[in-house]
């Protein structure tokens, strides 16, 4: 306030007594010695502004939204300050402005507790959606979950509800702790489960490490039986599987001992097949010049000579012996080609002599000489007579059987 406005507003007398213009009159606001008037105005005035300044941050704090509660405190002492004000400078605006305060702090308080009414239930629904959240972690059934899934959702779950515990608004202790119940219960019955789960995959554990170690003991007792033992081994093999797991620590470490047994057992059939297909090369030579002697059966049309050959032909390679493991299959497969060719001749001569087949084939091609006579004898009838029809039907039923006939004699 300058000292032009400081004059408007006060005076000093005579004595030195400050006074301040108030509505329609003055009252004292007290001296200030030693000081020529215009200090002594001036003194005031700062103090006016100083008040002026307290009114203005309330004002502020108002339109920010600061807490009723607050302004409420500050336009009280505000008041107070007011009513006994020893300063120089326009009061009763001051008055008014502070009445206009507490005009704002109703609405204020109002608004304010109209949002946070909003607050709390925002609050309450967004905490009753995670004890839900929670609950439905709950409900899935053990058999199913998939356990350390769960266990980091519910974690992330709980540290949600911590967050909002600390930044959200406060909640009645009734509606909190009801809610706390739920949720604590709710990660009850996951740690139940959970536990109930593990508890019962570590007694399937065992029990799969207590039959694995007993298949790896009798797979490494099969050691001194060498290659006879593998169809044995390969049992073992079919129990492995079905044994369950036994905990990756463990399996890992009895189905390396488990396959180390087998390796034993195959790592011998290696070396005796090597030792074999050595001692066994001459008599494969041997075959092999043999089936080049027995192809050309294949082209043979006499059974007589083609069994009589292949008899021979068969004693010589069982004298022969055996030849590689890797190569029995291929040269066996061309025998047998050999074989099945040489059979097919014999049974071709067997149809084509069975006594009941050509009894058979007579009787029936005598019916059928039978039915063509007679046929024939219709036909002229029906040409005599001139019936298209029945020289159609005629003919059609003499061609079918004549047809059959030439097929039995075939």
């Amino acid at each position: 306030m300058g000292s032009d406005e400081a004059t408007t507003w006060g005076r000093v007398d005579e004595n030195g007594t400050v006074y301040v213009r108030y509505e329609d009159g003055e009252r004292a606001v007290g001296e200030y010695p030693d000081a020529t008037a215009d200090e002594a105005l001036a003194y005031f005035a700062r103090k006016y502004a100083d008040l002026e300044g307290q009114v203005k941050i309330a004002e502020q704090r108002v339109q920010r939204g600061a807490s009723a509660n607050d302004v409420s405190r500050t336009v009280a002492h505000l008041r107070e300050q007011l009513a006994d004000a020893r300063v120089v400078g326009d009061i009763k605006t001051l008055e008014d402005r502070v009445a206009a305060l507490s005009d704002q702090v109703g609405s204020l308080t109002k608004e304010q507790a109209e949002q946070a009414q909003q607050a709390l239930t925002d609050a309450l629904a967004h905490r009753t959606a995670l004890v839900e959240e929670a609950e439905a972690l709950a409900a899935v059934d053990p058999a199913r979950a998939q356990w350390k899934q769960i266990t980091a959702q519910l974690d992330d779950v709980f540290a949600r509800w911590q967050q909002h515990q600390h930044d959200g608004p406060r909640i009645p202790k009734n509606e909190a702790n009801e809610l706390w119940k739920r949720f604590r219960a709710a990660r009850s019955t996951v740690d139940q489960h959970r536990r109930a789960f593990y508890s019962e995959l570590d007694a399937q554990h065992r029990d799969a490490r207590s039959r694995k170690q007993d298949l790896v003991a009798q797979a490494e007792a099969l050691a001194p039986r060498g290659s006879d033992a593998i169809p044995t081994y390969r049992q073992l093999l079919d129990d492995w599987k079905r044994a369950g797991r036994a905990g990756k620590r463990h399996d890992d470490a009895l189905w390396a001992r488990f396959k180390a047994a087998g390796d034993v057992l195959f790592e011998q059939r290696h070396a005796e097949a090597a030792v074999e297909n050595e001692e066994f090369a001459a008599n494969l030579d041997a075959k092999q010049a043999l089936l080049t002697e027995a192809e050309p059966l294949l082209q043979e049309t006499d059974r007589v000579a083609a069994r009589r050959t292949l008899t021979g032909i068969q004693r010589r390679w069982d004298e022969i012996g055996k030849v590689p493991r890797g190569d029995v299959r291929r040269i066996e497969d061309r025998l047998r080609q050999i074989e099945d060719h040489v059979r097919s001749l014999e049974d071709q001569h067997w149809k084509a002599s069975d006594p009941e087949r050509k009894a058979r084939q007579t009787g029936l091609a005598s019916q059928l000489e039978d039915a063509i006579g007679k046929l024939e004898a219709e036909l002229a009838a029906a040409k005599e007579s001139g019936d298209a029809r029945k020289i159609k039907d005629a003919q059609e039923a003499l061609d079918a059987r004549k047809i059959w006939l030439d097929a039995l004699g075939g």
